[in-house]
């Protein structure tokens, strides 16, 4: 199974910080946050990572080269002018073959068990799914969250199933998807991933699960240097 980790975003929130420094490379806990992603990528057995990218590509290229020092082949997508998440998966199609692949944003961090995605893949194929997202509780800066999620099901809004007390959950970044959903896409237009999600969500075929570990995402210098500061502490614990 292929992961692909998305690396394209100009990170204006992170600014100054990445006018010279591409956000997937800021560091926390002593290693940068696409780092921590390959690495338990690798330790849930992915042998294939593609990652995309754009403003300063050639430094997250230089930085991480073929991927043999983790134990993974990584190849590049450049798309030279970041096209959003749905058009960078749609343009990088040829390099993520026919089976179903996994899709994770390189700017959040988490203990999520990346070695589930693989089952996650399996299922899309044995029921029809064409997607299964991975959702966390809300956090305070996201608080109306983005999905309801009941039974194992992402519901629209307004499904007869949903209950008054129904909140809606955050998606964490961290998706399966088959690569039909990215069909009606040109190669190299730009395209936002949540029309595509909701018009399936509509038509019931999508899956999806709730993380309760640690997950964060690092939009901010401030949130940057909090993850920073969380993870050196509890590496200097005795």
């Amino acid at each position: 199974m292929i992961a692909m980790l998305l690396a394209a975003g100009r990170g204006e929130r992170m600014r100054p910080l990445t006018d010279t420094i591409p956000k997937p490379l800021l560091e926390a806990g002593g290693k940068s946050l696409i780092v921590w992603h390959i690495e338990n990528l690798v330790r849930a057995g992915f042998t294939e990572i593609i990652i995309n990218h754009a403003h300063l590509g050639d430094l997250i290229e230089t930085a991480l080269g073929d991927g043999s020092r983790f134990g993974v082949r990584i190849r590049y997508s450049d798309e030279g002018m970041a096209l959003e998440t749905a058009g960078g998966v749609a343009f990088a199609l040829h390099l993520l073959g026919k089976m179903p692949f996994a899709v994770i944003n390189s700017d959040i961090w988490c203990d999520y068990d990346f070695s589930r995605l693989s089952e996650r893949a399996a299922a899309l194929g044995a029921n029809g799914d064409i997607a299964h997202l991975v959702l966390v509780n809300n956090p305070t800066h996201h608080s109306n969250g983005d999905f309801y999620l009941r039974n194992g099901r992402i519901l629209p809004s307004g499904d007869q199933h949903l209950k008054a007390d129904d909140s809606k959950l955050t998606f964490s970044g961290i998706g399966v998807y088959h690569p039909s959903l990215f069909s009606p896409i040109s190669r190299g237009a730009k395209a936002p991933l949540a029309p595509l999600l909701h018009a399936q969500i509509a038509l019931g075929k999508i899956s999806g699960e709730l993380h309760q570990g640690s997950w964060v995402d690092v939009g901010t210098p401030q949130r940057l240097a909090e993850l920073d500061m969380r993870i050196s502490s509890k590496h200097n614990t005795p």
